[in-house]
C-alpha cells in the first residue's frame, strides 16, 4: 500500500476579519461557481497539499475545509498567524488572506519552493512599489514565540511585526497578485477586470 507523504509546507487561509468596509462577510461572497474563500483555499491546497481556514469555525462549517479559531480573538491578521503556527505540524507555513483573488499558482509555488534550504524565519514578498506583502507569505514555526510576544506587547499591525520575524524579502515583479478586496467598489472593479459574472 502506498502512503502519501506528509506536507512539507502547511497551508492556511485567514478568514477572521470583520469585513466592516465590505458590509458583509467577504470570505463567503460568491466567486465564480463557489465563494471567494473557496477560490483562494483551493489554490493554497494545490500549492501545499493541505489547507486550513483560520477564523470562526461556526461561520464556515458548511465549507469543505477544516477551520480553527484564533488563540486570542480579535487580534487581527497577526492573531491569525499565531493560530496557524500554533496548530501546524509543519516547520514552514504558507499564510494567505482570503481576500486576494488574484494570487497565482506561480506565486504560491515560488513561495513554497523558496523555503527549501532557507535559513530565515519568514519569507515575505515585496511588490514593485516596495510594499511588503505579509498576508501572502511563509512563516516558520519558530516565529510563534515572537508573534505571541508581539501580541502580548500590544502589537497588531503587520508592518510593525515583520521586522521582528527574521524575514527575508522576496521581490515579485507584479503587484497584481496582491490586490485585496476591502470594499464593494474593490469587488466590482475586480469582477470587471477578471470578467467574473
Amino acid at each position: 500500500m502506498a502512503f502519501s507523504q506528509p506536507a512539507r509546507v502547511a497551508g492556511f487561509v485567514l478568514v477572521g476579519g470583520r469585513s466592516s468596509r465590505m458590509g458583509r462577510d467577504k470570505a463567503l461572497m460568491a466567486y465564480g461557481e463557489s465563494t471567494l474563500v473557496q477560490h483562494v483555499a483551493r489554490l493554497v491546497d494545490c500549492a501545499c497539499g493541505t489547507v486550513v481556514l483560520v477564523g470562526r469555525p461556526e461561520r464556515y462549517r458548511a465549507l469543505p475545509f477544516r477551520t480553527i479559531p484564533d488563540v486570542l480573538p480579535e487580534q487581527g491578521p497577526l492573531g491569525g498567524i499565531q493560530a496557524a503556527l500554533s496548530a501546524s505540524d509543519c516547520d514552514w507555513n504558507l499564510v494567505v488572506a482570503c481576500d486576494m483573488p488574484s494570487i497565482t499558482m506561480e506565486l504560491l509555488d515560488l513561495l513554497v519552493d523558496t523555503t527549501r534550504e532557507c535559513a530565515a524565519d519568514s519569507i515575505v514578498p515585496v511588490s514593485p512599489d516596495g510594499r511588503l506583502q505579509p498576508l501572502c507569505a511563509v512563516y516558520h514555526r519558530r516565529c510563534l514565540a515572537a508573534v505571541s510576544g508581539l501580541l502580548g506587547s500590544g502589537v497588531r499591525r503587520m508592518s510593525e511585526a515583520i521586522p521582528h520575524l527574521g524575514a527575508v524579502l522576496l521581490p515579485i515583479g507584479s503587484a497584481e497578485p496582491f490586490g485585496n478586496l476591502n470594499t464593494l467598489d474593490d469587488w466590482r472593479a475586480h469582477r470587471t477586470r477578471s470578467h467574473q459574472p
